[in-house]
């Protein structure tokens, strides 16, 4: 794997993110999720919601760096929050 530089920051975001589908797949087997309709313009399940989640945190984390000039730590609180009210509220 020395095609890629592996930081402890890449490596994190790795871990995360694998961590996390591994619990959304244990939580779809222990409850399985139904289509419901929230806020969102459609009706979705939670795994739907959880990639729109990432998706938005990805979003996210670029137009904070395009338009404002401060550290990342504020965009991935906001991502956290916008993720958590997504899959619950979605």
């Amino acid at each position: 794997m020395k095609w890629m530089s592996w930081t402890v920051p890449t490596a994190l975001f790795f871990i995360v993110i694998t961590t996390l589908i591994l619990i959304m797949i244990v939580w779809e087997i222990w409850r399985p999720s139904k289509k419901r309709k929230g806020f969102l313009p459609l009706a979705t399940h939670r795994g739907d919601r959880f990639f729109i989640a990432l998706l938005s945190s990805a979003y996210i984390h670029l137009l904070w760096l395009f338009f404002l000039d401060q550290t990342l730590w504020y965009a991935l609180g906001v991502s956290i929050a916008w993720s958590f009210v997504l899959i619950l509220k979605g």
